[in-house]
């Protein structure tokens, strides 16, 4: 059965839905030696042409969760004298990193060749929540973590649900859920997906974040994987 070229090129695992159609409105999409256009379909009988790549047939989904050290950046471009992810990963097939973390972050990342799902779990309008425990720098208070609950937390929190302004164009974010968890540290739950945005809150209130780890993406949790490890997940439904 014939489906939406950009579907059918994400299915392939070679970009996501959303850089398809940019593909396609650049000209650099050919099906049967003819310029795709925005609407046409395929399926796997038909030649079907990326940037010079052909795309035959889609292959098998991988699904792979990743606790991601410090240090190491989320990207397929990789840079020299720079750790990379994909490094720690034992994969043959290009795969993508959904939902990145900065280079001083760690946790959870899921690696996948499903270009729907990735679509699916960056883009905002999908609402997916993201999960993560922050833990801001102590010398920044007096040693008498009581002191600091009492006065700070619930401004942090009152401010956080109501949403605050971070700039540089990407306006109001909000927390869909945050609690105070002892030591200094916060557990937030984000659907949005800003550049640092957790970092840029909490500076705006004039914290610096010590250490910052994602513990769930949408279904899939980090749970007991060590850092710098990885594992398959059968699958996952967005």
């Amino acid at each position: 059965m014939k489906i939406v070229l950009q579907k059918f090129i994400a299915d392939s695992g070679l970009c996501s839905r959303r850089q398809a159609e940019q593909l396609i409105r650049e000209g650099k999409v050919l099906v049967n030696n003819k310029e795709a256009e925005l609407g046409m379909k395929a399926d796997t009988d038909d030649e079907v042409v990326v940037d010079g790549q052909a795309i035959n047939t889609a292959p098998d989904k991988i699904y792979i969760k990743l606790n991601k050290p410090k240090g190491y950046t989320c990207t397929n471009r990789k840079f020299k004298h720079e750790k990379n992810i994909f490094d720690l990963v034992d994969v043959k097939d290009r795969l993508f990193a959904v939902g990145r973390l900065d280079k001083d972050s760690r946790g959870l990342v899921l690696l996948t060749n499903d270009g729907e799902l990735t679509q699916k779990l960056t883009h905002p309008r999908f609402q997916h929540e993201k999960e993560y425990v922050i833990q801001l720098k102590s010398k920044e208070f007096p040693p008498n973590e009581k002191w600091f609950k009492d006065e700070r937390v619930e401004s942090i929190i009152k401010i956080f649900e109501k949403g605050i302004d971070i700039g540089e164009g990407d306006g109001v974010v909000i927390a869909n859920e945050i609690a105070y968890i002892g030591d200094y540290k916060f557990k937030m739950v984000l659907t949005q997906g800003k550049k640092r945005q957790l970092r840029r809150m909490f500076k705006l209130l004039g914290y610096d974040i010590l250490d910052l780890t994602r513990v769930r993406i949408g279904k899939v949790e980090l749970g007991n994987l060590k850092e710098g490890k990885w594992e398959r997940v059968s699958s996952y439904n967005a």
